[in-house]
């Protein structure tokens, strides 16, 4: 991804934000990419630490990308802006949480979603150029992020003060509010990263601070807590107009510009945090309360057009009188900060459950649709038969069981029905939400789907599965995944309801690609494995003495050790049952067409694949293979001469 570079370097996990002309602006791509590679650096006891840093002077990271925020919520979309914020927020709260040190290097403007980001870790740098604030109020938002978190921390009263006025946070007013740790010159971060990815030790922090520079903040302490101690922002107000000095006149004026409902709300916010001693899970619900509501009730969409769209800096807030912020009802508090039910925020750990629209139920869908069932998914499928799946609801149409879904799965034939059917419901999914095709097609057609997907504002995964029936059921399957940082980590959690392993093998297509790469694999060496025993036969080699000698020696392959062909030897098996399918031969041929239809594509020169395709095309189509196992090649051989 272009706006952000992720590596391990050393011991080091590494995140740097490379979009400096747009102040590393936070998009929703990036927040998911920084996701995925900490839930991955979370588990690899190769990486010691985390360091997050950013290009260019100006900015660590100025706030979030909210140009396409405005853009779905002013034509009445208001679920992405709201999947946005939920998956931006447990992140703030997974890096809070980290195991593992995590160090912001945080240069120039460090604001809104760029505080969520870098003001969480345990070991937060400063120098001389930053500038942290949390300016939310001033668009009709409240401090999110996990900023009121912070703000009801900080000493005194200053996290009224700061959230309220969106004051800009110099290095020693940073390591006093609490949203910093250190202090340490520019130009010694260099060096500081040099070694904390040679070396994996934190302490290298520590031992490169200086003391914190004097704090504007601290010499403003007396009046910040006599006028922002009182409660409610109507308390704050008239302690302001009661005091003619240069402080309080100056302070009201800021206030004057800003939204009456976020700043009333951002002092009751803090107000409940500090009182409750909450955590950062806390902090978080109450602020997604309150952004979930922002653009149908709040005033969000018109500071956006005041201060980004249109410039005009004169929004038309609510509660806004010719004199300045008028009081706003408790009851309108109440509203924009009450539960949400059904749409509160959930966390790791915690019952996510998600809308799922799950097309093609037969062998292989029916039971990944019911283990997400199961897994207290809100699960409805649909298909052209009539199926019944414990705990799916059925749709009358693909595209009304992917209407409103968070993530829509299919699993179909071929890249032709695949393109009919995203045709069909691309149109019908929210923008913003995950389009994951569990199917096997051509890499031609998964990549086509997958742009139009993009282009229609979803996320898009080709992520076709390895373990056949008894991999669905069991919830055993591999998935290979294709597409971006941030779709695969958005369907992260199901692959690991439905299966053992999940593998981003790289961007659209790659998916596909290791599929088919893998089973033209399988489909060989299955071949030379009934080929071998075919051959033991006729030498008079038992059957069982061959396996244990090639299944611990050089011969080892999958299709001998776990799926061996031949009947009662090894562990059980298709061969065990008659050859009745796990994985049918129309399947393994269908998937060796595919692979010699990509090595044409490619230029590749794969004989031995199309040896297997040619022998399987064989074997279903002109022998009794149609509806076996693609292992009962070994009955096949054993009835077969030399010269045959």
């Amino acid at each position: 991804m272009s706006d952000i570079d992720i590596r391990i370097t050393g011991r080091a996990g590494r995140i740097t934000f490379t979009r400096p002309q747009a102040l590393n602006a936070m998009s929703y791509d990036m927040c998911m990419a920084v996701d995925a590679a900490m839930r991955q650096w979370r588990d690899d006891d190769e990486v010691a630490l985390v360091v997050i840093d950013a290009q260019g002077d100006k900015a660590f990271c100025a706030g979030g990308d909210i140009a396409a925020l405005y853009d779905t919520g002013t034509k009445g979309d208001f679920a992405y802006a709201r999947r946005f914020w939920r998956d931006e927020y447990r992140l703030n709260a997974f890096i809070a949480e980290f195991p593992k040190p995590v160090v912001s290097l945080m240069q120039g403007f460090t604001m809104g979603g760029g505080v969520g980001i870098g003001c969480h870790g345990g070991h937060r740098v400063v120098d001389d150029s930053t500038r942290i604030a949390m300016p939310e109020c001033g668009i009709g938002l409240i401090p999110d992020v996990g900023g009121c978190h912070l703000l009801s921390r900080a000493p005194g009263y200053l996290g009224e003060y700061l959230g309220l006025t969106a004051g800009r946070m110099a290095a020693g007013d940073a390591i006093l509010a609490g949203f910093a740790d250190h202090f340490i010159p520019r130009e010694k971060w260099a060096d500081l990263i040099e070694m904390l990815e040679a070396s994996g030790d934190i302490a290298h922090v520590a031992a490169h601070a200086l003391p914190a520079p004097p704090s504007s903040l601290g010499e403003m302490r007396a009046d910040i807590d006599r006028h922002f101690g009182g409660g409610s922002l109507q308390a704050i107000l008239d302690s302001l107009s009661a005091d003619d000095s240069d402080f309080a006149q100056k302070t009201r004026a800021v206030l004057a510009r800003n939204a009456p409902l976020s700043m009333a709300c951002t002092v009751e916010m803090l107000r409940r945090l500090r009182a409750e001693d909450a955590t950062i899970r806390q902090a978080l619900d109450l602020e997604y309360r309150f952004t979930w509501r922002s653009m149908e009730d709040g005033d969000f969409l018109e500071g956006i057009r005041a201060q980004i769209i249109d410039k005009d800096r004169n929004p038309k807030w609510q509660y806004a009188g010719d004199t300045g912020p008028e009081a706003v009802p408790d009851a309108v508090l109440n509203h924009m900060l009450a539960p949400l039910g059904a749409d509160a925020l959930t966390f790791e750990g915690e019952n996510r459950q998600m809308k799922i629209g799950f097309i093609g139920l037969g062998n292989m869908g029916g039971p990944m649709a019911a283990n997400l069932a199961k897994a207290g998914h809100d699960v409805t499928g649909f298909d052209m038969a009539d199926v019944t799946i414990a705990g799916v609801k059925m749709a009358g149409s693909a595209a009304e069981a992917a209407k409103g879904a968070d993530v829509v799965i299919t699993m179909l034939p071929n890249g032709q029905i695949l393109r009919a059917v995203a045709a069909d419901i691309i149109p019908a999914m929210d923008k913003g939400a995950t389009f994951v095709d569990c199917s096997t097609v051509d890499v031609d057609s998964a990549r086509a789907v997958a742009q139009q997907a993009e282009e229609a504002g979803l996320l898009a995964v080709d992520a076709p599965v390895s373990g056949g029936t008894g991999g669905a059921s069991g919830g055993t399957l591999t998935f290979m995944a294709g597409g971006s940082d941030a779709a695969f980590a958005k369907a992260k959690p199901l692959f690991d309801i439905m299966g053992q392993k999940a593998v981003h093998c790289g961007a659209a297509g790659a998916g596909q690609s290791a599929k088919i790469c893998n089973n033209m694999i399988l489909g060989v060496t299955m071949i030379a494995t009934c080929e071998a025993f075919a051959l033991a036969d006729k030498l008079g080699l038992d059957r069982q003495k061959m396996f244990d000698v090639v299944s611990t020696s050089s011969g080892y392959s999958w299709t001998m050790n776990a799926y061996c062909p031949a009947p009662g030897v090894g562990p059980q098996s298709p061969a065990d049952n008659d050859y009745k399918p796990g994985f049918a031969a129309d399947l393994m041929l269908k998937d060796l067409r595919l692979s010699q239809q990509a090595a044409e594509s490619a230029d590749a020169d794969t004989p031995m694949g199309a040896l297997a395709q040619a022998l399987y095309a064989q074997f279903v189509e002109n022998e009794d293979g149609k509806g076996m196992d693609f292992s009962a090649m070994l009955p096949r051989f054993e009835k077969r001469g030399h010269s045959e």
